[in-house]
């Protein structure tokens, strides 16, 4: 099995900073990263992503551009 084999079942991983990838199956889970709950296809697990990862930026900037946008009493 590899990457390019059409027959290769992939999961949805995401990290600490839910950004999503996409692992072999066959493979342990990377150091850092979680099952996001969807498995398939390679074209499957990339559509996936596409319909849910809707803000690329990585969490830890998210939060501190909210931070900046709250009002200072």
């Amino acid at each position: 099995m590899s990457w390019g084999d059409e027959d290769t079942v992939f999961r949805v991983v995401i990290n600490h900073e839910e950004q999503y990838s996409i692992w072999p199956d066959y493979k342990p889970m990377p150091a850092g990263w979680r099952d996001a709950g969807k498995s398939g296809k390679k074209a499957e697990c990339l559509d996936y992503i596409d319909e849910v990862w809707i803000d690329m930026r990585p969490l830890s900037l998210r939060e501190a551009m909210a931070a900046e946008a709250e009002p200072r009493g």
